[in-house]
C-alpha cells in the first residue's frame, strides 16, 4: 500500500481512473496532492502533486453535466478521471489550482465544426 503524500485530506470520493480499461477506486483531494487509489489492487495508485499540475480540463455536456476531467501535468502527461460527485471534486481542486488554469474542453460539436472548417480551408489553399 502506498503512503499518502497528503497530511490532511479535504475530500474523498469514489471515482474511476480512465486509462483504457478503467480502474475503480477512491479520489482524494488533499493539501499536498491529488491522489487516486485502486480499490482492488493496492499497488495501483496515482499521486499528482499540486506543483506538477499544469492545467485541468473538464468535459461539460449540456452546460450541466461533467462526465470526466483531466489533469495535464508538466512532465508526465495527461491523467483522466471520472468522479461520482465531480462538482465537489472540482470545487476542492479549485483551492489548489488557479481557477484560470481550469479549462472547459471542446464539446463534440466544437470538434466537428473545427474539423469541417479545416477541411474547407485545405481545399481553398490548394
Amino acid at each position: 500500500m502506498a503512503e499518502s503524500m497528503n497530511h490532511h485530506s479535504e475530500l474523498v470520493d469514489r471515482g474511476e481512473f480512465l486509462n483504457g480499461m478503467g480502474s475503480y477506486g477512491h479520489l482524494m483531494v488533499g493539501d499536498k496532492a491529488f491522489e487516486f487509489y485502486d480499490e482492488k489492487v493496492s499497488k495501483n495508485y496515482i499521486q499528482i502533486p499540486w506543483d506538477e499540475v499544469d492545467f485541468l480540463s473538464a468535459e461539460v455536456i449540456f452546460n450541466r453535466w461533467i462526465p470526466r476531467f483531466a489533469f495535464h501535468t508538466k512532465h508526465n502527461g495527461v491523467f483522466r478521471f471520472a468522479a461520482r460527485h465531480p462538482f465537489k471534486v472540482l470545487r476542492a481542486v479549485r483551492n489548489h489550482v488557479d481557477p484560470d488554469r481550469m479549462l472547459r474542453s471542446l464539446s463534440v460539436w466544437d470538434v466537428i465544426k473545427r474539423n469541417v472548417k479545416q477541411a474547407f480551408n485545405r481545399g481553398r489553399n490548394k
